[in-house]
């Protein structure tokens, strides 16, 4: 959801239009005007406007279609239940899975007036403002903490996921989608799956958890103070434990993360410790995150099978150059992982 223009959209605008008109939709009986936005790699994304208000469309990509119009039903249900909640996100407008309307199911949510990090990387006044950019990290881990907190139940979103086994699933997961396209040896791997599987937390709270928790998939509003305007790309939401959020985010946090050299995309200077932002976390969720680095490890043996994946497929011809870079910072989060499993104070 950003506000860069890039191809004129291929959408029945007029079809649109009716359905908005029959859904009671800003602007009554006018047309709505559309084009194509940057924002997301898993889906199309359109500014709608009408009525003299913005929004933004969200549908599947003309590629692979079914499989990905469940997923973003399943983003439309998580935002009609974060509705009133004081979890950031773009408020959703509407939805339909009928494609008779523009040939694929698709939602309106509000188009957010913000910014993202991996778009443009830290931008001003944050990109001199260290003290400022800090803020940015306690936001960030704000957004987590009030996910977490969300009684997910009372908001409708029963059978969303299967908390029950979560934790005891993921290795067992992990590993056996890695299965499905390994090539190459992940030094680390069997020493980090094995102590997931002997440590798991006796214990846990279910709540909304996103998935992919990072500084990527967070929108900011502008100027400062740092503060969340959304989150977003819900696409891996599910009902969890919302402490892999937590340990998403300190993949490769300072000081225990300085040392990675490929894992990191950001600048990190400036950013509070991770005892601050664990305090953070804590206090808003009221979680306890003493167990945080089974969270961390779990995130980096996850993540660097999902990256690998992707070098998998570059192996083989069907990913393009830009894919190559997740080689060297998949075995980095391997390494890491393993590394954190022999030295961290949980047992």
């Amino acid at each position: 959801m950003t506000d860069q223009a890039v191809t004129t959209p291929s959408l029945d605008t007029e079809s649109l239009s009716r359905w908005m008109d029959a859904q009671g939709l800003p602007g009554a009986g006018e047309r709505a005007q559309a084009r194509s936005l940057t924002g997301g790699s898993q889906n199309e994304l359109f500014e709608i406007t009408r009525g003299g208000e913005k929004m933004a469309l969200r549908r599947p990509p003309s590629y692979g279609v079914e499989g990905r119009a469940k997923v973003l039903m399943r983003e439309a249900r998580l935002l009609k239940g974060l509705a009133g909640t004081d979890v950031p996100h773009a408020a959703l407008r509407g939805v339909t899975d009928d494609e008779s309307v523009i040939g694929s199911p698709f939602y309106l949510m509000d188009l957010v007036d913000g910014w993202s990090p991996m778009g443009a990387g830290w931008i001003a006044p944050f990109d001199t403002d260290l003290d400022a950019r800090g803020g940015l990290a306690i936001q960030l881990v704000d957004g987590a903490a009030k996910m977490a907190r969300v009684d997910w139940k009372a908001r409708g979103l029963e059978g969303f996921g299967k908390p029950e086994g979560f934790l005891e699933r993921q290795v067992d997961r992990w590993l056996s989608h890695l299965s499905g396209f390994k090539f190459r040896e992940l030094p680390g791997l069997d020493e980090t799956a094995k102590w997931l599987s002997e440590h798991i937390p006796s214990t846990f709270e279910p709540g909304i958890m996103h998935g992919d928790y990072q500084f990527a998939n967070v929108m900011y509003r502008h100027g400062k103070p740092a503060e969340l305007a959304a989150i977003i790309d819900w696409e891996m939401a599910t009902i969890g434990d919302p402490l892999l959020d937590l340990g998403w985010v300190l993949v490769g946090w300072p000081p225990e993360g300085d040392a990675m050299k490929h894992a990191r995309y950001l600048d990190y200077a400036g950013m509070p410790s991770r005892a601050a932002m664990l305090e953070h976390y804590a206090t808003v969720s009221g979680r306890d995150v003493s167990a945080v680095d089974y969270y961390v490890i779990l995130a980096r043996f996850k993540l660097a099978i999902v990256l690998e994946a992707s070098v998998a497929r570059h192996a083989k011809g069907e990913a393009d150059e830009r894919v190559a870079r997740f080689g060297p910072i998949a075995l980095e989060l391997m390494e890491f992982a393993a590394s954190l499993s022999r030295t961290t104070s949980y047992r």
